[in-house]
């Protein structure tokens, strides 16, 4: 029987939980993840000792979360409703409201599972499972973490629009869509949930899971952000009638 305390770092705030006990987390919460985000749920997740095992239970209405473990090995999803066991040491839950992406850590002293994790070869590209990643597709999610890579993956960041995020690589829209398209068809292909709407309907908020999906698994990280190219050095489009 698992009689860790849980321990959740938000923002480098500490809270312990003792076993048997329980803490919620969203707007109006026992933690407060944001007060002024209209689209967070006031109490959006909550942390749960039950049956000798600590479980993530997610009690809004709309929103989902990532839970990452052991490096980015092991992924879930946690649809609204849902449960999960917190069955690993360290855990990172990733979750999008708004345009705003937040994260927090998960630790607890005792846990029963160990895994593998995702390799990445040597020419750039980056294989998990039985998909590889080409370094353009890497550039696009890179381009779509930016902001919260260098915030140190802490606390919370922005997704640019599919716009912002194309000027950024120096891509036209319809190049940024068309790669958008194919990495999250490739990821949904693998198991990876949360990326299509439903049969031939991409979900409006594909780009924020896919980011959430990438950061937890280690994808990109902050030591790639040197792939990207420096700011400023993008070409201005030619307008419609190319002058």
């Amino acid at each position: 029987m698992n009689q860790s305390i849980m321990t959740i770092d938000y923002c480098g705030i500490i809270h312990r939980v003792q076993p048997g006990a329980a803490i919620t987390l969203g707007r109006e919460a026992d933690i407060v993840l944001d007060e002024d985000n209209p689209f967070l749920h006031r109490v959006f997740l909550s942390i749960q000792h039950e049956h000798g095992l600590w479980w993530l239970k997610n009690v809004g209405s709309n929103l989902s979360a990532t839970v990452s473990a052991n490096g980015g090995a092991v992924q879930a999803w946690l649809a609204p409703g849902g449960s999960l066991p917190l069955v690993f040491p360290q855990a990172v839950v990733w979750f999008t409201a708004g345009e705003t992406t937040y994260d927090f850590d998960l630790s607890q002293a005792e846990a029963i599972y160990e895994s593998a994790a995702w390799e990445r070869a040597n020419d750039g590209d980056c294989t998990i499972g039985n998909i590889t990643l080409t370094i353009d597709q890497r550039l696009l999610i890179l381009a779509l973490a930016e902001d919260i890579l260098r915030r140190g993956n802490r606390g919370a960041g922005s997704i640019p629009t599919s716009a912002e995020a194309a000027r950024r690589l120096d891509w036209q829209v319809t190049k940024f869509n068309r790669k958008l398209d194919n990495v999250c068809s490739k990821l949904a292909d693998l198991g990876v949930r949360g990326l299509h709407g439903g049969p031939g309907r991409l979900a409006s908020s594909r780009k924020a899971r896919l980011v959430e999906y990438a950061l937890g698994t280690g994808i990109v990280t902050q030591d790639d952000l040197g792939l990207l190219p420096p700011r400023g050095s993008a070409h201005p489009s030619p307008s419609p009638t190319g002058a």
